[in-house]
């Protein structure tokens, strides 16, 4: 699985929507399910399917589907 794939498959589970939903304007309270509690679900996601530990920082400042890719660029992880 690459990662585009990882990254899809995180915002699909934390929030148990269809991938067509994932588009570029996905934002933070855009959708019913991208609320504090689906944030975090996200933020869960991310850590686990990247191996990774998402510093508070960025944990607040990952506020849309764009956004994530280039937090995630902070930690090496190509999307």
């Amino acid at each position: 699985m690459n990662n585009q794939e990882k990254y899809d498959i995180s915002f699909t589970e934390a929030f148990s929507i269809d991938k067509k939903k994932l588009e570029k304007n996905l934002e933070y309270n855009s959708i019913d399910e991208w609320d504090s509690i689906g944030h975090m679900t996200l933020v869960a996601e991310l850590e686990k399917n990247f191996k990774i530990s998402i510093e508070t920082d960025d944990v607040i400042d990952l506020s849309s589907y764009q956004k994530g890719k280039s937090i995630l660029k902070k930690y090496k992880i190509i999307v």
